[in-house]
């Protein structure tokens, strides 16, 4: 819990950060809002605003630590129930976070703290959702699809084009399976898997959807060594001969001949595969974000209150280029003294700091002393 002094100085640089921001989200009079306590992300929700000014007063009076809004756009977005909004529609939403990739690099910090390898990973999920299924699969165009910063540690991709606007649960939810790969059987892929004595028949790298992303993903650990096939849940010595006869494999694959090195129980071994594939190949995505239209996602422009950060809409061709630690800072300016408990190195504003032992005092940047107060690895002195 933040102590009082904290929670004063915090909502103190909210209020003067939103009465210069610029917070206008589409269509604001047909969207729900809900707003947090530093505690509570969402402590009330089912409030309107007519206009952008409206939520502009609300937010310097009030200055929330935390600001979400529907996906959904409604008649009457403050009736109570949401069955009374009086649906219109709501955009197709999915929120990654670096905490739902399983990465190497968790165990080495706790799951509160965002390391370098934890925001380019979740960055190149994010990126690899828009290129390898999004465009490419459903058909979206880069003009439909905005990608934002979360403001802590992962990004919202949302898509608000006409066709998505009316799809229901159902709809949403067998996206999310197509995109995780939920589902998926080797059969599907290598129709002649069952049977003996018949070349092993398999998608090729130019095949549209799943079975391209098979074939490349397949291809793609080949050429990256044995470790990498090992990873795929293939036993080393099979993966090593793979490895081995790499220009052969490849060849075969690319003219859907997967036959090229003697496999063991060819049925069970290629099933393991593709479920591996699947699992690496698919997205870490909420799938209860997508799938439920009511969800309430964060505000673009608004600060998050777990980090101090900006929850910044960054753009599809910008998300390359973006780094939150330098782009998505609030509180530009000024210093606090803050009493550190055992803080790791890390790198904000183009600066490095740290690490810091248990009880040290220092003089930082406001927002890095804030981002250390809010992710309660400091006190404010």
């Amino acid at each position: 819990m933040l102590d009082d002094k904290a929670k004063s100085l915090v909502t103190r640089l909210i209020r003067d950060y939103y009465s210069s921001a610029t917070v206008a989200p589409p269509d604001i009079a047909r969207r729900e809002f809900g707003f947090g306590e530093f505690d509570k992300k969402i402590s009330y929700r089912h409030m309107s605003f007519k206009d952008v000014p409206a939520l502009a007063r609300y937010l310097v009076e009030s200055a929330p630590p935390f600001v979400s809004y529907s996906s959904a756009e409604y008649k009457d977005p403050s009736a109570r129930p949401i069955e009374n909004k009086g649906f219109i529609g709501a955009e197709l939403v999915f929120d990654l976070d670096a905490n739902d990739l399983n990465l190497k690099c968790t165990p080495s910090h706790p799951s509160f703290w965002v390391c370098p390898n934890c925001l380019e990973s979740v960055k190149a999920e994010t990126i690899r959702l828009v290129e390898d299924f999004l465009i490419p699969d459903f058909g979206f165009s880069e003009k439909d699809i905005r990608a934002n910063f979360s403001g802590n540690r992962g990004y919202h991709i949302h898509i608000s084009s006409e066709e998505v606007m009316g799809l229901d649960r159902h709809a949403r939810r067998s996206i999310t399976k197509y995109i995780s790969g939920i589902g998926l059987s080797a059969e599907a892929f290598f129709p002649t898997i069952g049977i003996r004595g018949v070349q092993l028949r398999g998608p090729k790298p130019s095949d549209y959807g799943w079975g391209g992303k098979i074939s490349n993903a397949f291809v793609k650990a080949l050429n990256e060594g044995t470790d990498s096939v090992v990873g795929l849940g293939i036993e080393r010595p099979i993966a090593a001969r793979l490895v081995k006869k790499r220009s052969d494999v490849i060849f075969g694959i690319t003219t859907g001949n997967w036959d090229k090195v003697s496999i063991p129980k060819k049925a069970e071994f290629w099933e393991n595969v593709v479920k591996s594939i699947a699992i690496s190949q698919s997205d870490s995505i909420d799938s209860n974000v997508t799938n439920d239209p009511s969800h309430l996602i964060r505000l673009p422009g608004t600060i998050h209150g777990d980090t101090g950060l900006v929850a910044k809409e960054v753009g599809i061709l910008g998300l390359n280029r973006f780094d939150p630690t330098v782009h998505a800072i609030a509180f530009q300016k000024g210093t606090i003294t803050v009493q550190t408990g055992e803080v790791p190195e890390f790198s904000m504003q183009d600066q490095s700091f740290g690490p810091y032992k248990e009880g040290s005092t220092v003089e930082l940047p406001t927002a890095v002393g804030v981002y250390l107060v809010l992710k309660k690895t400091a006190q404010v002195k």
